[in-house]
């Protein structure tokens, strides 16, 4: 594989209104991905999920999709043909998506659920079908991974489906993993623990992660390079140490937003949003 596993070029994704305009949620979008962890933060409907979505053939059906480059170890993702999207699906590109309860099929077991995803890509005995679940499961610090595999997804509590989703998306051991608000409805303690998994596994495997998230410290602290997301345009791209250096006003106003300890400020102040900012 080459240094950059995905190469993203003026990505657009666009929805039909029902006068027959379009409206587009991703404008211009481009960046190039290694082995690393890429953070993508913005206030919701910024066009970070539809980003991961595009890239993974995720989209809805009516939504138009355009790019001048988008590429995954050479392979050009608008026009390699749908069984190739989804042999890619899966086994080397993942997505952990961000409320598991509306992810994970209720009435099919947890341990089946995981298996049935390697099974899509790989014909394996039974035995080894079983191993490699029990395996996935202890790998995203599930205790007694017996038990949670015979459960039903409502019969675990939030965090735990959140790492059941990852323990499902990386089974099949991808090469890149794009993780939607994987901490969004955690508490902080199971916040802290999903986080220091996907970095154990991403150090691990050399896997290539983009981290999507509203949580500008969260990703600060997390990723090693941030893209700023706003009406559906990056517009900034810095690396996660200098984000206290940011140039771009919407950056800037964003973390001026972050409450500080030791600072109380009543009120807190609001982003002061400009049409420019959209050109």
């Amino acid at each position: 594989m080459s240094e950059n596993m995905l190469e993203v070029a003026n990505l657009r994704v666009s929805f039909p209104n029902r006068d027959g305009s379009l409206s587009e949620a991703v404008r211009g979008v481009s960046f190039k991905l290694g082995r690393e962890r890429l953070g993508i933060v913005g206030e919701s409907g910024s066009g970070k999920s539809q980003t991961g979505r595009a890239i993974l053939g995720l989209s809805a059906p009516e939504a138009r999709v355009s790019a001048d480059k988008l590429r995954f170890d050479g392979i050009d993702l608008l026009t390699c043909s749908p069984a190739e999207r989804r042999s890619l699906r899966g086994r080397r590109i993942a997505m952990v998506l961000q409320d598991p309860k509306y992810s994970l099929n209720p009435v099919m077991r947890i341990g089946a659920q995981i298996a049935e995803t390697l099974l899509a890509h790989q014909r394996l005995p039974k035995a080894e079908v079983r191993r490699r679940v029990m395996q996935a499961l202890a790998d995203v610090a599930i205790g007694n991974p017996e038990r949670v595999a015979r459960l039903y997804p409502h019969e675990v509590s939030g965090g735990m489906g959140q790492r059941v989703m990852m323990a499902m998306m990386l089974i099949a051991e991808p090469e890149l993993l794009i993780a939607d608000e994987p901490t969004s409805a955690l508490d902080v303690t199971v916040q802290l623990q999903v986080l220091a998994i996907l970095d154990k596994l991403v150090s691990r495997r050399g896997m290539g992660l983009i981290f999507i998230s509203h949580d500008l410290r969260l990703v600060a602290t997390f990723c090693d390079r941030i893209l700023v997301m706003y009406a559906g345009q990056v517009v900034e791209e810095i690396k996660a140490s200098e984000l206290h250096a940011a140039k771009h006003p919407y950056t800037q106003g964003l973390l001026n937003c972050l409450p500080r300890l030791g600072a109380p400020r009543h009120p807190l102040p609001t982003l002061q949003r400009q049409e420019a900012w959209k050109a």
